[in-house]
């Protein structure tokens, strides 16, 4: 098992600010989880009791609206840490998260965490800052909801997946996402993300493989994006 302190995943999240000694007592404490694709790693509404610090891997966090239709609204890969409102709240987790590639993580149990939080101040405030990062995203997100028409959510979405997924050996996204899925991103019907995907295609901004999807021309995507 990989120790906290020579893992390099940590100088990505708030971990980076915990002391030698603290890290090395999560690292006794923690326990390193494998998720298959498709594995759900906590459901809404469940109550957790530590936080998930993923190594590798992809995962969506869903929620299920009114209807009981999936809305996506965010995705997670390596460096990030999942659960840790909830374990700073005190209250069940508000989102489902599944994995969409096959997933390694350290699970850190919820004591580590506010001993922690307790005991260093700089770990406390980076967890505070994240907390404010992920209302900032959540904010801009309902914001682009309510401004943006479908078609530019939607190339939006492509140089979103792009930049935080980069791209595969063949110029392919790095993260293979359904129609439905990308649906549920955007916020439409699966009728109109099958269309406009189409429409993107064949006007030169993006190639399309199966499931797999290629950014073809970014500066188009992000005039579209931008009502251009």
């Amino acid at each position: 098992m990989s120790k906290c302190q020579q893992c390099i995943i940590r100088e990505f999240n708030t971990l980076r600010s915990l002391t030698a000694d603290e890290l090395k007592t999560m690292s006794k404490e923690k326990d390193v989880l494998n998720f298959k694709k498709g594995d759900v790693i906590f459901k809404e509404g469940n109550a957790i009791n530590g936080v998930y610090c993923v190594k590798h891997g992809i995962c969506k966090l869903s929620k299920l609206n009114a209807n009981g239709k999936e809305q996506i609204v965010r995705f997670m890969k390596g460096g990030d840490m999942l659960g840790y409102r909830s374990i700073l709240s005190d209250e069940p987790v508000t989102l489902t998260v599944t994995a969409l590639k096959d997933m390694e993580a350290c699970y850190i149990p919820k004591k580590e965490i506010l001993d922690a939080i307790k005991e260093n101040p700089k770990f406390s405030l980076d967890m505070m800052k994240t907390v404010c990062g992920d209302l900032r995203d959540a904010n801009a997100s309902l914001s682009n909801m309510a401004q943006k028409s479908v078609k530019e959510r939607l190339a939006d979405t492509m140089i979103f997946l792009k930049e935080t997924f980069g791209e595969d050996k063949d110029g392919y996204l790095d993260i293979v996402l359904t129609r439905e899925e990308i649906a549920s991103v955007v916020g439409t019907a699966t009728e109109s993300a099958i269309r406009l995907l189409s429409e993107f295609k064949k006007k030169g901004f993006i190639e399309l493989t199966g499931k797999r999807l290629k950014v073809v021309d970014e500066v188009g995507l992000l005039k579209l994006s931008q009502g251009f």
